[in-house]
């Protein structure tokens, strides 16, 4: 019997072999399969192969959900949920009009009017979020750690370029996030959003993919990353992690539009809001001091340009909406209108936008831009100095 199985199992590495050789068109259904089923313990062969298989598939699986897992558990001590409370006046209705008046009695009472999420960065309080849960001055805000916790947060400054804003609470020893490298994201990569959903349900998980890098979405947000997890208000602000536990981006928008489409503000964007604020207490922005659209289509086509990418230097809408600001690094480098900027410091300007490569550097910092005039293309140097809002 064992001899007979050995010959079979021959026979049946051979029959495979022709197969992965490229006949398996015209060998599996005139020869390979009447031959296997009058073999003994065929089979019984390629159910045991079928059954290595499904556990193979099952042990990547396993693996997957595991690293899942392990990455919700890494970060989730360090993301809070930010209650957003204001103190509203009450309002009664008149009872002769029907209308709604205020009631001059009654004292004000505070309120929660929202919710947003955020991350820890450093021991002693230091918290990322998006702009827009905290940018209402009038405001108070209330951070609440995954271990139940309650801190009254402060905002230290908001970023006037992308939608980040750093808050500050008072605790020493806190839980930390790991910050990745976002440049290393790739498209198909398995990402993880924890967000406040709802302003309801804290450290909500959702999972999903790297749907695509470099979206260009609205100006304040020139390079984002697009993701199929569901983003849901609340989650803004909140990690979007790889698994490793590292946070790679900043949930921050959701097209309303589509389901599945939502994006994040790369981490590495927010890496030098926060180097700034660690160093200076507040955020220092650099900037050239141009006005500029992105080169489209329909812009090549308008203005019937020769290049295909690039930010081309145009004027606003209103006579005080100049090209170029006048005292700026970029005036004071012989920039002009209608020049068009291809690269920093060697980066084309096809994938990823002027604004989303300029914040990478400090103030201070001298950068080399290419760029397109009259026609001609030149290197320009710049000395990048401090945004003036």
């Amino acid at each position: 019997m064992d001899n007979q199985f050995n010959k079979n199992f021959i026979i049946i590495l051979v029959i495979v072999s022709l197969l992965v050789g490229g006949s398996a068109g015209v060998l599996g259904s005139l020869f390979v399969t009447p031959i296997l089923q009058n073999l003994p313990y065929a089979d019984k062969f390629f159910r045991q192969y079928e059954k290595s298989v499904s556990a193979g598939n099952e042990v990547i699986s396993v693996e997957e959900e595991s690293s899942s897992i392990s990455a919700v558990e890494e970060v989730s001590p360090a993301v809070v949920s930010i209650v957003v409370s204001k103190e509203l006046q009450n309002i009664q209705l008149d009872p002769f009009f029907g209308l709604p008046v205020q009631d001059q009695t009654a004292q004000p009472q505070v309120e929660k009017i929202g919710g947003g999420t955020g991350f820890i960065i450093t021991p002693d309080g230091l918290i990322v979020t998006n702009r827009h849960v905290v940018e209402d001055s009038t405001a108070e805000y209330t951070v609440i750690l995954n271990d139940d916790r309650q801190f009254d947060a402060t905002v230290l400054d908001l970023d006037t370029v992308n939608d980040l804003a750093i808050l500050k609470i008072e605790g020493e020893n806190l839980p930390v996030a790991e910050l990745g490298n976002s440049d290393e994201l790739k498209i198909g990569q398995t990402v993880i959003a924890i967000g406040y959903t709802l302003g309801e349900y804290r450290n909500t998980v959702s999972k999903g993919i790297v749907s695509g890098i470099n979206r260009q979405v609205f100006s304040s947000l020139g390079s984002a990353i697009q993701i199929d997890a569901p983003i849901n208000p609340g989650n803004s602000g909140g990690p979007l992690i790889n698994l490793s536990g590292q946070v790679v981006g900043i949930n921050t928008a959701v097209n309303r539009q589509g389901e599945g489409i939502g994006f994040a503000i790369p981490i590495n964007l927010a890496k030098t809001v926060v180097d700034s604020v660690e160093k200076y207490g507040k955020i220092i922005r650099p900037w050239l001091g141009v006005r500029y659209v992105q080169i489209t289509p329909d812009i090549i086509k308008k203005n019937n340009l020769k290049v295909e990418y690039g930010a081309l230097v145009v004027r606003g809408d209103t006579s005080t909406d100049l090209a170029i600001v006048p005292d700026s690094p970029a005036d004071k480098a012989g920039l002009e209108e209608n020049d068009i900027i291809l690269e920093v410091n060697g980066v084309k300007l096809d994938k990823t936008s002027l604004v989303a490569e300029i914040t990478k550097y400090s103030v201070g910092d001298e950068i080399e831009l290419r760029i397109l005039h009259d026609g001609n293309e030149k290197p320009i140097k710049i000395k990048l100095e401090e945004r003036q809002n």
